[in-house]
């Protein structure tokens, strides 16, 4: 008995201690600066919700067109990311996470939205944006949208210009030939405005699609969009969509008012209608009587 309470009290202590770290020690601490390896030093993309992207700056699209990024803004959200074409890994599947969502939705890029894919690789040439364009609608299998997607590449001025609106920060090794550099995608409003970004290389469905619908202003959508839109609310540092609890149960009770005043009302009308038919009954029944 007494190596028990023995093993007990140990096990106890060892909890209180590791308990008692564990709020000593942040939650949200990670690795500094200093001990990131040199690749991986001020790297990062962390947009700022409503921030304007610099849509008079010049880049080239998929056929050597000289274009301004204003050019795909003015009527339309636009779904931007950040990647560079000669990447061997990760803007792959950045692109692929990007198609795949969208093709998901039943909105249509060119029509509903537009898609553009900026690289940050100076170095690069309209050509491997051709390329990486008709990967991408190979992917999509919606060939009717081939005026909604846009592959750019530009100057250094420029491509510095658009990743510092989006602190979209990113390190290039001599020895590799590569870029060190994060992952994700942005959703803009008609007028430039950084609405909503998406971490990672995949993106759900839903959350593409609430970010679109919020991004248009209630232009693109159907009802049952914006109902999903008051339940679920945006989430900065999650970058994600949540359920918004209080507004589903105040929504829900809404829905419920509404059910039982429009179910007293279905009543009245009913039992209006019964006294109708009544009193109908008994003045015909009076009228024969009186012909009798």
């Amino acid at each position: 008995m007494r190596k028990v309470r023995t093993i007990l009290g140990i096990a106890a202590l060892l909890l209180a201690a590791s308990a008692l770290q564990a709020q000593t020690v942040p939650g949200n601490l990670g690795p500094t600066a200093a001990t990131m390896p040199p690749a991986l030093q001020n790297v990062g993309f962390e947009p700022q919700l409503n921030a304007q992207m610099p849509l008079d700056r010049s880049f080239r699209d998929e056929s050597g067109r000289s274009v301004q990024l204003r050019e795909y803004f003015g009527q339309k959200p636009v779904v931007l990311a950040f990647v560079y074409y000669g990447c061997p890994m990760l803007c792959n599947q950045v692109q692929q996470g990007v198609v795949g969502t969208l093709r998901m939705l039943s909105f249509n890029p060119g029509r509903d939205y537009e898609v553009v894919f900026i690289s940050f690789d100076s170095r690069e040439t309209p050509e491997m944006a051709a390329e990486k364009k008709k990967a991408a609608l190979a992917h999509f299998r919606r060939p009717e949208t081939n005026s909604g997607w846009h592959f750019l590449t530009g100057s250094q001025e420029s491509i510095d210009a658009a990743t510092h609106a989006a602190n979209f920060r990113y390190n290039f090794s001599s020895k590799t030939n590569l870029f060190a550099h994060a992952s994700g995608v942005m959703v803009l409003t008609p007028d430039g405005r950084i609405s909503r970004y998406f971490y990672g290389v995949e993106y759900p469905g839903r959350d593409m699609r609430l970010g679109l619908v919020e991004a248009s202003e209630g232009k693109i959508g159907t009802p049952i969009d914006h109902v999903l839109l008051f339940c679920y609310q945006y989430d900065p540092t999650a970058a994600t969509y949540s359920a918004a609890i209080l507004k589903i149960i105040r929504l829900g009770g809404v829905l419920t008012i509404l059910c039982i005043v429009g179910g007293i009302l279905i009543f009245r009308r009913r039992d209006a209608r019964l006294q109708q038919a009544k009193l109908r009954q008994t003045s015909g029944s009076f009228a024969e009587r009186g012909a009798h």
